[in-house]
């Protein structure tokens, strides 16, 4: 089992930054894809971006050019960078960790508002 932790969400006003992590412990070893979705209210969960342990990166169309995902292997932990952030980007962020057979675990969420 994985428990994953986030943190760093928060009120930003359009345009602006946030950095999300994402602190993975536990049975670590057995993920091989880390990640974040989002879900705002209304609205189906979404994937925003992944990371797999070779480096290799996805990110949804909306979100290309502003956010970045990576990972600090030492410390376990996962970011995301947001930029340019716009307020159809506010949502619930949640990180997970991918295992085989499609194993998923799940972080507690973190609120993300874009609002002046």
């Amino acid at each position: 089992q994985v428990q994953l932790v986030e943190s760093g969400g928060g009120l930003v006003q359009p345009g602006g930054s946030l950095r999300l992590s994402c602190a993975a412990s536990g049975s670590i070893f057995s993920i091989y894809a880390m990640g974040w979705y989002r879900q705002a209210p209304g609205k189906q969960r979404e994937l925003v971006a992944r990371i797999t342990n070779g480096g290799n990166t996805n990110y949804a169309d909306s979100v290309k050019g502003r956010f970045t995902i990576s990972r600090d292997n030492a410390k376990n932990t996962v970011y995301l960078q947001m930029n340019s952030l716009k307020p159809e980007d506010a949502a619930v962020y949640y990180c997970y960790g991918l295992r085989p057979g499609n194993a998923l675990d799940w972080g507690q969420g973190t609120q993300v508002t874009v609002s002046s």
